[in-house]
């Protein structure tokens, strides 16, 4: 499994960094509580019990927590609906992928959690 270095990788951490920031400001803008934000940040890593039934199970369930296309899809219905709360809730969720992708923490490939799209998990 390689792992992405140097520059794209430092550009990739800096997009989970705009991101982590974005959607924050957003939930801020939106004015929802900072503490339903501080329950709802962690709870898309509940998607890593799917591995209690196996690496493919479990990275089919952690890849669907941890790409933007749901939070992205979320915040176009909030749209419709004119849901803030909704809203709120796709920007903490944006903000939690984020943040992984900050820390270099990627989508999971079906042989093991270790193994990301951004490298494996450990590795320089």
């Amino acid at each position: 499994m390689s792992h992405v270095t140097g520059t794209p990788r430092l550009l990739l951490r800096l997009e989970g960094l705009a991101l982590l920031v974005g959607a924050t400001g957003l939930y801020a803008w939106l004015g929802a509580s900072w503490s339903l934000y501080a329950v709802l940040f962690l709870a898309p890593d509940l998607s890593m019990l799917g591995y209690l039934a196996g690496p493919r199970a479990g990275a089919a369930l952690y890849n669907a927590a941890h790409t933007t296309l749901v939070p992205l899809a979320l915040v176009g219905l909030a749209a419709a609906l004119g849901s803030i709360g909704l809203a709120a809730v796709a920007a903490v969720w944006a903000a939690h992928v984020g943040f992984d992708r900050l820390l270099g923490y990627g989508l999971k490939h079906a042989t093991a959690f270790r193994d990301t799209h951004l490298g494996r998990l450990g590795s320089a």
